[in-house]
């Protein structure tokens, strides 16, 4: 199942975080700075107004979409939308006080050079993310990406994955389409299959996703791309190619610069894939205290009947050729699949 990119401020719950970081961080320094003390949130006044701000700057993020395409932004960009959401934060901040009549009991100063420092952290700290992102470091949660080009398309179709990656893709290889170049290498990407033999490596190897990116003047290679449906994986196809878009699962995304149509059986949300990891967690919880109770009484038939282990594991292919292993209760003799060939 495709996991479809989260749309709205989810989508950037990793800056959320680090924007609200730097806010109480900078409320903090503001309040050591001032001379107040070195504990803001003992005085009930300024705990309740870190907390406040804490919402305001949800609040900002969420009505003024000042995240949207965050990684995509440049310096100047990412300047604007900044001060923009710390304005936001200070004029609710400052409407908290008023309505609450406690501007009195709270420094002013205070509150404006939290600000200033918010402001700095903030765009400091954006920027030190997107870096950390594009680099490739951050690769816990990338999909292993196969790019299925042409020759002369090769470097500049990785360049430009490369430079707007932002931590989604760890590039696994290239299919070069128009010549047999597999085991020779493009940018520091290999070439690891040529047109034929392509979608046996997707079978074979851990891919979950597939971008096709041909010039605008050769056609698509619609034999290879109908073969990688069939194994389940993922495409992405170029927007500026789609002519006939047939009857598949469909919609719009980026891949790096490139807009692209994706295709694939299934696809969910970030939502959706968490309640079903819960659910397979529970389920797994549940299965595994039964297997507890049932080994109780099946382990020592198991022994009597064929001694050895009581369990059987054995490596199994899964989705997209990905290798894991099933353990089962053995229902086998010992030795019984070398002995299937004599028999």
């Amino acid at each position: 199942m495709y996991r479809k990119e989260s749309e709205g401020w989810f989508k950037h719950i990793d800056f959320i975080l680090i924007d609200m970081i730097c806010l109480q961080v900078a409320f903090y320094l503001a309040y050591v700075l001032k001379g107040l003390g070195v504990n803001p949130y003992a005085d009930l006044v300024y705990r309740n107004m870190a907390m406040v701000l804490e919402f305001a700057d949800l609040a900002a993020m969420f009505m003024l979409d000042t995240l949207t395409h965050v990684t995509l932004r440049g310096r100047y960009r990412e300047l604007i939308a900044t001060a923009g959401n710390v304005l936001a934060v200070g004029l609710i901040g400052s409407a908290y006080l008023f309505f609450m009549q406690e501007g009195a009991a709270f420094s002013r100063l205070m509150f404006g050079i939290a600000l200033v420092l918010y402001f700095v952290f903030a765009y400091a700290s954006r920027f030190a993310w997107k870096k950390v992102l594009a680099s490739g470091k951050w690769e816990r949660n990338c999909r292993s990406l196969l790019i299925v080009t042409t020759k002369a398309e090769a470097q500049k179709v990785i360049e430009t994955v490369q430079a707007n990656n932002y931590g989604k893709f760890l590039l696994s290889g290239l299919v070069i389409v128009d010549a047999d170049m597999a085991g020779q290498s493009i940018a520091g990407v290999k070439v690891v299959a040529n047109s034929e033999d392509a979608p046996m490596y997707v079978c074979q190897q851990w891919i979950d996703e597939v971008l096709v990116v041909v010039p605008d003047e050769a056609p698509y290679p619609e034999e290879l791309i109908k073969k990688m449906e069939e194994t389940g994986v993922t495409i992405h196809l170029k927007m500026s190619k789609i002519a006939d878009a047939e009857d598949r699962r469909q919609f719009v995304e980026k891949v790096g610069s490139y807009t692209v149509l994706t295709t694939s059986l299934n696809y969910a949300s970030a939502k959706q894939l968490l309640f079903k990891r819960v659910m397979d967690i529970a389920g797994g919880l549940v299965g595994c205290l039964l297997t507890c109770i049932i080994f109780i009484f099946i382990a020592p038939i198991i022994y009597i009947s064929s001694p050895g282990p009581i369990f059987f594991s054995q490596e199994r292919i899964g989705k997209n050729g990905k290798k894991f292993k099933i353990y089962k209760f053995r229902s086998m003799y010992m030795d019984a699949e070398p002995e299937r060939r004599s028999l």
